[in-house]
C-alpha cells in the first residue's frame, strides 16, 4: 500500500469524496492550469489552421513543385519546356507524387465597354484537379475541358467579377499583346473566391491551348509541370532528389528542367508563417511560466495550513522525503482537475470558433474571413503531458519548506 497516495486522498477527500483542501489554494492552483492549459489549446490550434488555411490556397494555386524552364523568370511570359510521355511516366511512376499536371500562363488584358484589368490566363488540359476551386466556388461550375475542341470557357475570380461587373453566363473579350494585338471571346462558366487577393485579382483559368496557339508553341510545350505530393513534410527532400533527376536533362528542343517548390516559389509568404511558430512556443513558455507558479503559490498555501498535521507527522517518525510525497500527491490532483477544466475550455473555444466563426478577420490582410481552427488531438496530447510534467517538476523545489518545519513548534501551531 502507497502509504503517501493514502494519507494525500484522506487529506485531499472527505468521507463523501467532497474536497477538504483549502478552496483558496484549490482555487488558485486550479485556475492557473486551467487558464495555461486553455490558451495553449486555443493557440496552437489557430497557428495550425492559419498555417494550413494560408499555405492551401498557395498550394491550390501552384502546387507543391513546379518544373519550369531554366531560363524562366518570375513573370507569366515564360519560355516552354517540351513534356514528353517518358517523363510524365517517370513522374508518376514515383511513389511520393500523386499526381502532376501541365501547365501555360499568359499575361492578357480583360476589357468590358467600360472597364478594363490586367489579368493572367493560366491554361490547364482536360485531366487538371479542380477540386481546390470547387471548394471556393461561390457561383457556377469549372469551364468543360475536352480533347476534340479548344474551349473558350473560363473561371474568374470574385475580385474580377466586381471590378469589371460580370456574372457567370456572361461573355468577354480578353486581349493579349505583343507584336500586334490578339483577342479572345470567353465566357464565364463559374466564379470563385479565394480571399487570396494577390491571386484573386490576377488569375483566369482556362484550356491550356490558348496559350499554346497564343504562343505558337507545339502540343508538347507547356509553361511547366505542377506536382503534388502525397505528404507535404517531405517537400524539400522531393524537390532537391528531382532537381538532382533532372538537373543535366534538357527537353527535345535543348530547353533544361528547373525544379522549384512552392516555398522557394513563395519564400516571403512562408517565411511569415514561420515566424508564426516563434510567437505559439513564446505564448507556450509564458503560460507554461504562469501555469507553474500558480501551482506553487497553491502548494505553498496548503503545506502552510497543513503545518500542525507535518509536525505530528515528523513525531510518528514520517521522513522529509514521504512527507514532500504526500503534498506531490495532492498538487497532482489540483493539476489534473485544473488540466480538466483547461482542456475542456480550449476545446469548447476552438470548437464554438471553428462552427460559428465568431472572430472575424481582414481577408485582405490575412487572406482569410475569420481566425481558422484546426484541432489535432496529437499536439493536445503532447500539451496535456507537457503541461503536467512542467507543473509538477516546478513543484518540487517548494515542497522542500517541509524539512524547514520542526516537530517541537509545529504540533502547537494552531
Amino acid at each position: 500500500m502507497n502509504l503517501e497516495l493514502f494519507i494525500a486522498k484522506k487529506i485531499h477527500f472527505n468521507k463523501d469524496g467532497r474536497k477538504k483542501v483549502s478552496p483558496p489554494a484549490i482555487r488558485i492552483a486550479t485556475l492557473g492550469v486551467a487558464l495555461g492549459l486553455a490558451i495553449m489549446i486555443v493557440s496552437v490550434a489557430i497557428v495550425i489552421g492559419f498555417k494550413h488555411e494560408v499555405s492551401g490556397k498557395v498550394i491550390g494555386f501552384s502546387s507543391h513543385i513546379q518544373i519550369s524552364g531554366f531560363s524562366n523568370n518570375s513573370s507569366f511570359e515564360t519560355l516552354p519546356i517540351g513534356v514528353s510521355d517518358s517523363l510524365q511516366t517517370a513522374l508518376r511512376q514515383n511513389p511520393e507524387i500523386l499526381y502532376i499536371e501541365n501547365f501555360a500562363t499568359k499575361p492578357g488584358i480583360l476589357k468590358t465597354d467600360n472597364e478594363f484589368l490586367g489579368i493572367a490566363l493560366k491554361g490547364v488540359d482536360k485531366n487538371y484537379d479542380w477540386s481546390f476551386f470547387e471548394k471556393n466556388l461561390l457561383v457556377g461550375v469549372p469551364p468543360h475541358l475536352s480533347d476534340s475542341t479548344i474551349s473558350n470557357e473560363i473561371l474568374i475570380s470574385h475580385y474580377i467579377a466586381n471590378k469589371l461587373h460580370l456574372e457567370a453566363g456572361d461573355q468577354i473579350l480578353c486581349y493579349f499583346i505583343e507584336n500586334n494585338i490578339r483577342a479572345r471571346k470567353f465566357k464565364i462558366t463559374g466564379i470563385y473566391q479565394t480571399n487570396f487577393t494577390e491571386y484573386d485579382k490576377l488569375f483566369i483559368i482556362g484550356d491550356v491551348r490558348h496559350v499554346q496557339k497564343l504562343n505558337r508553341w507545339e502540343i508538347d510545350q507547356f509553361s511547366g509541370i505542377e506536382v503534388k505530393l502525397r505528404d507535404f513534410s517531405k517537400l524539400d527532400e522531393i524537390t532537391e532528389n528531382l532537381y538532382f533527376d533532372l538537373m543535366n536533362c534538357t527537353d527535345r528542343y535543348g530547353e533544361h528542367y528547373f525544379v522549384r517548390s512552392v516555398r522557394e516559389l513563395n519564400p516571403q509568404l512562408f517565411n511569415w508563417l514561420d515566424l508564426l511558430d516563434m510567437n505559439v512556443w513564446v505564448i507556450l513558455i509564458l503560460m507554461a511560466i504562469v501555469a507553474g507558479f500558480t501551482m506553487i503559490s497553491g502548494l505553498l498555501i496548503i503545506i502552510l495550513e497543513r503545518t500542525n498535521m507535518i509536525g505530528i507527522l515528523k513525531a510518528l517518525g514520517a521522513t522529509n522525503y514521504s512527507i514532500r510525497k504526500v503534498f506531490i500527491y495532492i498538487s497532482t490532483f489540483l493539476v489534473g482537475k485544473g488540466m480538466i477544466w483547461g482542456n475542456i475550455i480550449g476545446i469548447l473555444l476552438c470548437l464554438l470558433q471553428a462552427h460559428f466563426k465568431l472572430i472575424k478577420l481582414d481577408p485582405d490582410v490575412y487572406y482569410i474571413p475569420a481566425v481558422p481552427i484546426e484541432l489535432n488531438f496529437g499536439y493536445i496530447l503532447i500539451l496535456n503531458i507537457s503541461c503536467l510534467v512542467i507543473s509538477l517538476l516546478m513543484l518540487i523545489g517548494p515542497s522542500y519548506l517541509v524539512s524547514l518545519i520542526r516537530p517541537a513548534k509545529s504540533i502547537k501551531f494552531e
